[in-house]
């Protein structure tokens, strides 16, 4: 299956086969921090891998990620 990226869309490679990506984690089944991807560019989505930081290079973006700590 091929996958067609139209002008506009972020997500040019993820979970592609599914109507919408939804990602749930229960808060109690989180690590003490979780740092989420928001550029779409992880190879370890929804978890952060630092694509983000080629992506505004190349871009002249500013996205980072969602860091999620739980509270002490």
């Amino acid at each position: 299956m091929s996958v067609v990226v139209r002008a506009g869309q972020i997500n040019a490679e993820i979970k592609k086969d599914v109507d919408k990506v939804v990602d749930m984690l229960k808060a109690e089944d989180l690590p003490k921090k979780a740092v989420f991807c928001r550029c779409w560019k992880s190879k370890k989505f929804p978890y952060c891998d630092g694509a983000h930081a080629k992506h505004n290079t190349e871009t002249g973006d500013n996205v980072g990620p969602l860091i999620v700590e739980k509270a002490a």
